[in-house]
């Protein structure tokens, strides 16, 4: 694509940064995780408005 074609694009240009490959896979923060985990068990989802 051309710089030109980029500008008039709708679609956002997302560059990732290749040290994030390191998380992959692995759990940062798992008493928050489990925090969320337990309410969602308890509230559920909320439901999707039409």
């Amino acid at each position: 694509m051309t710089v030109e074609q980029l500008n008039n694009s709708k679609i956002p240009i997302i560059v990732f940064d290749k040290k994030l490959e390191q998380f992959r896979g692995k759990t940062l923060f798992p008493e928050k995780l489990a925090k969320a985990n337990e309410i969602l068990a308890k509230v559920g989802l909320p439901q999707k408005k039409k």
